[in-house]
């Protein structure tokens, strides 16, 4: 990895980055979930951005993350919200222009989502060897490279995405998956060189792309990085003891039932979960890639009739795995996808109208991992622990109020020990 060092000739990009923070800075604070800004004089000017380029000025210190709301703490008795999260694995922009549609569906449907990004789509084709994959010869990657072209509109829709109050996570780089030097075989030191060449590729972009006057990505990525889901769900363990050690924060790699997280190896055990599949006996991991496995096989683009179908499927599961969790425990829906038309876009159509139906009620909050697990870290542990014993759709007997209220609830009028009823 190149020393880091500040670009002297930098007034033109810190210009461009400080105006595309002033544009963001003029949109509204407030949320439906429970974003929130103090209101400026009338009046009053502007606050400056500071921004500190790192390195060559890939990146840029900017300051605190624009539309991230402040975690606050339950009150006795309180219902907690239902959480959301809609994250994407391998996130960047190509000709789909998937990464550009699903920003325009969150900012219309007050969500904020997780962007896993490959480092590998940051790193052009002709520079392929500067990537050294962990038990492979350099310069190998199971997703390819990028190009010019495809770096620019990724670093676009990242630096926007970001602004907008989103997370940027990593799906590391080469997808190595199955034996023979997959992931699964890593050890604790391969998967801290995969994960120090992913920041790698991100924080020097523009040296290996030679576009040095384009405006930088507007935050720190080794601050910015708290957490990940790896290619195939497989190499947990070991990644898991690896971001442990760089001060990751949770992880994402696994199943789980719907039940509330909890901490695993130091970090949030955030991983996606088992809806109920419609139309079915079995239940199904809330990822497209695993309802398409189930409903057309290995085949990306199966029978055209019957695509819709499977789409509706999709959605119908997930929507009666958010039913049972918000009329039950409330635990987090943790949902997983990927920028891919896979049979005929019918996933994508799916999850246009998951997020449209789900993410606008008063009582919902979707958001990204990094605000889930801000959420989790400002509770009390003992009211965590408590809302961990509801099982998968169970309610709590007597309500929330009751359940969370930290105190005996007051017994039934009318039974022994109640208070006297009044006359």
């Amino acid at each position: 990895m190149a020393a880091t060092q500040r670009i002297a000739a930098g007034v033109a990009v810190a210009a461009a980055c400080a105006t595309v923070l002033a544009g963001c800075a003029t949109g509204t604070t407030g949320s439906a979930h429970g974003a929130h800004g103090a209101k400026k004089a009338p009046g009053a000017p502007a606050p400056k951005s500071a921004v500190r380029l790192i390195g060559d000025g890939s990146t840029a210190y900017t300051g605190a993350q624009p539309h991230l709301p402040r975690a606050e703490r339950l009150k006795p008795g309180q219902k907690p919200p239902q959480f959301v999260v809609f994250s994407w694995d391998g996130a960047g922009e190509d000709s789909q222009k998937l990464f550009s549609h699903f920003r325009k569906v969150s900012k219309e449907n007050n969500a904020t989502m997780t962007y896993f990004l490959s480092g590998v789509y940051m790193l052009p084709e002709e520079k392929a060897d500067l990537y050294k994959p962990p038990q492979h010869s350099p310069g190998r990657s199971e997703i390819g490279f990028n190009d010019e072209r495809g770096i620019k509109e990724t670093v676009k829709q990242l630096r926007l995405a970001w602004l907008e109050g989103n997370e940027v996570g990593t799906h590391f780089n080469g997808h190595f998956c199955g034996s023979g030097g997959g992931v699964g075989e890593w050890s604790v030191a391969d998967w801290k060189s995969e994960i120090a060449q992913a920041k790698s590729f991100v924080k020097s972009w523009k040296t290996n792309t030679g576009m040095k006057k384009a405006s930088p990505l507007p935050f720190d990525y080794d601050k910015e990085l708290i957490g990940a889901r790896t290619p195939c769900l497989e190499g947990q363990k070991n990644f898991m003891k690896a971001a442990r050690e760089l001060g990751f924060r949770y992880d994402t790699s696994g199943v789980n039932d719907q039940l509330w997280p909890k901490k695993k190896e130091g970090l949030w055990d955030l991983s996606m979960q088992l809806v109920p599949f419609r139309g079915h006996s079995y239940e199904q991991l809330t990822m497209d890639y695993n309802f398409m496995v189930n409903q057309s096989g290995t085949a990306t683009q199966g029978d055209p009739d019957k695509q819709e179908y499977w789409g509706d499927e999709m959605r119908d599961s997930l929507l009666d795995g958010f039913k049972r969790a918000y009329d039950g425990n409330r635990a987090p829906l943790i949902i997983g996808n990927h920028f891919e038309s896979w049979n005929g876009g019918t996933y994508m159509r799916a999850l246009d109208e998951v997020i449209e139906k789900v993410c606008t009620k008063s009582e919902v909050r979707c958001v990204s991992f990094r605000q889930l697990a801000d959420w989790l870290d400002a509770q009390d542990p003992g009211t965590l622990e408590k809302m961990r014993s509801l099982k998968v759709g169970q309610a709590p007997k007597g309500g929330w109020a009751p359940f969370l209220s930290g105190h005996p609830a007051p017994a039934p009028k009318g039974v022994p020990g109640a208070p006297a009823v009044k006359q």
